[in-house]
């Protein structure tokens, strides 16, 4: 078997940037075991995994089915790996759609082309207030004696946030190096799937970031996601309403840097957009 297999880096104008994602495009179903050894052998932060709907080719079809894993498990939602797919299908086979649909476990998500960027249509996922005594031990981990200013949690992506003070740099974001055997020993109920760590931006500076962010996910087999989409689902929820703003634009601080763009919708949903570049395209053969 062959199988088309691309590398892009999701959410930047520069190659070797942003967050990389494996693209490969199935004719037909695998073994779910087998999905998962080729996401081990990509040993990216994610592997996705386009199949075709209604028997149409790449080129000409308008909805695919649209599955994510780690170098460990499949995942139920991932913005950049998402972004890489909608790049190689408008980028490389000139798929003739201006709306792709991907059949996902987040339900359908859309994405469409605007310029020289690629704009997904997301859930928005509001975070709660979360007490910081009973992760206490948690949070010295994730961020050590950094001041904390707030901390919430997302149940529908388990995704814990932690903002830091307003009165922090943003080197001390940058900075910050948690262990992953150190958050695995701290947090093993299930309840966190990954923690964002975020601070307010300089929106008046250039190019006037509104928020900076960085998300480490070793439950999935991902110590840091250099750019996480789906982190920012729950970001945007959290930071619209803080902000009092409906777009926003944000970088994440590893060390590939990443700008998103986002618009929280008027019907609950969120638009993210960001730009992608193809770096590598091959086969996979098995």
């Amino acid at each position: 078997m062959e199988i088309p297999i691309f590398t892009v880096d999701a959410f930047t104008n520069l190659p070797f940037k942003g967050n990389p994602a494996a693209i490969c495009l199935i004719e037909n179903e695998l073994r779910d075991d087998l999905y998962q050894s080729i996401a081990a052998e990509m040993n990216l932060s994610e592997t996705a995994f386009i199949t075709r709907r209604n028997s149409m080719d790449f080129s000409s079809g308008a909805r695919f089915g649209l599955r994510w894993f780690t170098p460990t498990s499949e995942i139920p939602l991932c913005g950049h790996a998402t972004l890489a797919s909608a790049a190689v299908l408008f980028y490389l086979k000139k798929n003739v759609n201006p709306v792709l649909v991907f059949e996902t476990m987040s339900g359908e998500l859309c994405v469409r082309q605007h310029e020289e960027s690629l704009i997904m249509d997301f859930p928005l996922n509001k975070p709660n207030p979360q007490d910081q005594h009973e992760i206490k031990d948690l949070l010295k981990v994730a961020v050590g004696d950094v001041p904390i200013q707030e901390v919430c949690y997302s149940p529908t992506t388990r995704k814990l946030m932690i903002r830091l003070a307003d009165t922090c740099s943003r080197s001390e974001l940058t900075s910050l190096k948690p262990e992953a055997e150190a958050l695995l020993k701290n947090e093993s109920t299930g309840k966190i799937k990954g923690v964002i760590v975020t601070m307010k931006g300089a929106p008046t500076a250039q190019p006037g970031y509104d928020f900076y962010s960085r998300y480490f996910a070793p439950w999935v087999g991902i110590l840091e996601d250099p750019v996480c989409g789906s982190a920012h689902t729950v970001l945007a929820a959290y930071w619209s309403e803080k902000l009092n703003k409906k777009k926003m634009l944000a970088y994440q601080c590893s060390s590939r840097g990443g700008e998103l763009g986002l618009e929280v919708r008027d019907d609950g949903r969120l638009n993210i957009s960001g730009q992608a570049q193809i770096v590598l395209q091959g086969t996979l053969k098995i």
